[in-house]
């Protein structure tokens, strides 16, 4: 059996109907109509330990629904749910001993206290032995480079700083499973690389499972070694970020560099000229072609003095996936 089981989730939410103007509202005092909303339907995946998930989607695709019930915040309409083999919304108080929850806009810090004594208050609040807690409080504080800060108060931190020490709250425990919702929205690019480099360390020291949410497509591309995607409560990926680009690929760009005025472009059906200037081209390549035949082709063609394979983006493959679905 695997760490996590969900297996057929649903969840459906009855949404009160309004009637219009004073008649309407005055109706519905007295008879309330609903229509039925499914934020999540019939999903199934399996994780293992230490896996690092990326669980991607549109904004009410049903990604923080999913969350909240593997979490045990909600109870779903159907379906079965099991992290570690316990049902986190039947046995809510031993589910949260055994996970780490980060929602990037909402945040477990006390806005007068600094950070090492919202760390001491959750060392009484999950009773950890106080060894572990020095270890771990040590391990953190160095990760995350909150040594400058830790015994600040939080209103007088940057917003990647009090993402650092949310995440390491969720992680004083030492818990089998963290979540994270949004982790580095807002975030400068430094500080986004700092978190994902310290996930990826906690992950190979501590075999953590990390269930990632995010719209940055970067997150997935440097963190997850697998991809989920959802789209309207419903699964339409599930598989290696390899797998994603093979099937959602629609071919690929090279970039032709040129010593003097490139000769005339000659149209073809399996390339297309996206892009050019007196020394530089950018081609699109379809996808049948490997690069390797288009290199070959275009040397032979084009003879560029330099010829480079530009990978597509992963958001542009994501957006197109969404598109044929």
């Amino acid at each position: 059996m695997s760490f996590i089981e969900v297996k057929n989730l649903s969840k459906e939410y009855q949404i009160a109907i309004s009637g219009k103007g004073i008649s309407g509202a005055v109706k519905s005092l007295f008879h309330r109509e609903y229509k039925v909303k499914k934020a999540v339907w019939d999903i199934s995946f399996s994780l293992e330990k230490g896996e690092i998930v990326g669980y991607i989607g549109p904004n009410g695709a049903g990604k923080s629904t999913t969350i909240k019930i593997l979490s045990g915040v909600l109870i779903p309409t159907g379906g079965l749910v099991t992290v570690g083999g316990i049902i986190p919304y039947k046995d809510r108080k031993e589910n949260a001993r055994h996970i780490g929850v980060v929602f990037g806009q909402r945040s477990q810090l006390y806005w007068d206290l600094p950070i090492s004594d919202t760390f001491e208050l959750y060392e009484s609040l999950y009773s950890i032995p106080k060894a572990k807690f020095q270890k771990n409080c040590d391990y953190f504080t160095e990760l995350f480079d909150m040594k400058d800060f830790i015994n600040q108060p939080v209103r007088q931190l940057s917003l990647g700083q009090k993402m650092k020490a949310n995440i390491a709250i969720a992680l004083l425990h030492d818990p089998d499973v963290l979540y994270l919702d949004e982790p580095t929205i807002g975030l400068d690019v430094t500080s986004k690389k700092i978190l994902r480099e310290a996930l990826k360390n906690i992950n190979a020291e501590k075999n953590t499972t990390i269930i990632l949410t995010t719209h940055d497509m970067d997150d997935i591309e440097e963190v997850c070694h697998r991809l989920i995607m959802i789209d309207q409560g419903q699964k339409l990926f599930d598989g290696t970020l390899n797998d994603f680009r093979t099937r959602y690929n629609d071919g690929f760009s090279l970039k032709l560099e040129f010593e003097s005025l490139p000769p005339l472009w000659q149209e073809s059906g399996a390339y297309e000229l996206l892009e050019k200037d007196q020394h530089q081209w950018i081609i699109k390549a379809s996808s049948g072609i490997t690069s390797k035949e288009a290199m070959i082709y275009l040397i032979e063609k084009y003879n560029p003095a330099n010829i480079y394979v530009e990978e597509e983006r992963i958001e542009e493959i994501v957006r197109r996936a969404y598109a044929l679905n």
